[in-house]
């Protein structure tokens, strides 16, 4: 089945105390960008990637392309005033019955087996939105008093939120909400059960100073044990 790679670069640089969009920093020598375009590249050589970027930051994008040799594979488009419309815009490019991939383009530690995973999932129920465990204690705030979430029934979402075309075509044609805060809301709100898999604790947003750290490190780790 044709699979097509949403990659939603819209991010700004404030929470990173950049003028630099946190998509374009550079990490170990390649912009962030680069590592999400290459592993989604590196996946299936029948995936096209559909980037989502600001206008005035297109330019920038069309750099990062042109440093792969199939960079025929990776069409650019203008994103809008929101992820929704962002991602909107993105599936204006998807022609045909696919397997479509929305991904964070900061998220720029996602794995091919994870993107692998999604895949197979996505073709046996539709959908597949990769998810892991909470870690830390949680509690729930509602006004004037908070309780203890149960950490067990607590999930962490991340992306690539991976879903048939049939489904997430139709979806996007929804009146915006501000309760649409990923792919998944979206299709939930449209009337489809959207089902998760297992995500990877190194598949990490980058969003503030120190993930860059620690995006470092994991790629150090990874190229000493030439991670695939």
């Amino acid at each position: 089945m044709k699979k097509y790679a949403v990659i939603v670069a819209g991010g700004s640089g404030k929470r990173m105390g950049n003028i630099i969009p946190k998509q374009f920093l550079p990490l170990k020598g390649k912009a962030v960008l680069w590592y999400t375009l290459d592993t989604f590249l590196r996946a299936y050589n029948n995936l096209c990637i559909i980037l989502v970027l600001p206008e005035q930051h297109i330019q920038k994008g069309k750099a990062i392309i042109d440093s792969f040799a199939d960079k025929q594979r990776i069409n650019i488009v203008a994103g809008g005033d929101t992820r929704f419309h962002s991602v909107q815009c993105g599936l204006t490019q998807v022609k045909e019955e696919s397997v479509v991939f929305v991904h964070d383009a900061v998220r720029c530690l996602v794995s091919v087996p994870l993107i692998q995973r999604c895949y197979k999932n996505a073709v046996e129920y539709g959908s597949a939105v990769p998810a892991v465990a909470a870690t830390d204690s949680i509690r729930i705030i509602n006004h004037t008093y908070h309780t203890v979430a149960k950490r067990e029934d607590v999930r962490i979402i991340q992306t690539p939120q991976t879903f048939l075309s049939s489904i997430i075509l139709p979806a996007f044609e929804q009146e915006y909400s501000d309760s649409f805060t990923d792919e998944a809301t979206v299709v939930e709100a449209y009337g489809a059960e959207v089902c998760l898999t297992e995500g990877e604790y190194d598949n990490i947003k980058i969003t503030r100073p120190v993930d860059m750290m620690i995006a470092e490190r994991i790629l150090e780790e990874r190229s000493a044990l030439k991670f695939v």
